[in-house]
């Protein structure tokens, strides 16, 4: 596996919650930064949030700050974004990035730091 595969996407009411997953082979794991990115129609990628290879070092984009928490699973190779109290705004399709970057505690939150995406999983918020 070269390349992340997400999963975990959905159609969810207003005020609901999500888990994506995002999992990452090819190279161990702990190795990678990881990010997550979304899309919406129309939009350019923005950045979401990302946490180092290690230290679990994170960052989060001021929209989603206090809703969405990214962590990661090194034994199964994943990276977890858990979205709470989702708003229609949230509705996109959201990206997991990796980037090779040993023993880094750096948060990587420019799309053009990452070389791995992941072809996307929808997330749809109802109102």
């Amino acid at each position: 596996q070269v390349q992340p595969v997400e999963s975990g996407g959905g159609l969810v009411q207003a005020g609901g919650s999500l888990r994506l997953s995002c999992v990452q082979s090819g190279r161990t794991f702990s190795t990678y930064a990881m990010g997550w990115f979304r899309r919406a129609p129309g939009k350019d990628r923005e950045f979401v949030a990302a946490i180092s290879a290690i230290g679990g070092n994170t960052g989060y984009a001021d929209s989603v700050k206090g809703r969405f928490t990214i962590s990661r699973d090194n034994a199964k190779n994943t990276v977890y974004l858990q979205m709470d109290n989702l708003k229609p705004e949230d509705t996109a399709v959201y990206y997991c990035a990796a980037e090779f970057n040993p023993q880094s505690p750096l948060v990587l939150t420019a799309p053009r730091r990452y070389g791995r995406w992941g072809q996307g999983t929808q997330v749809t918020v109802s109102s």
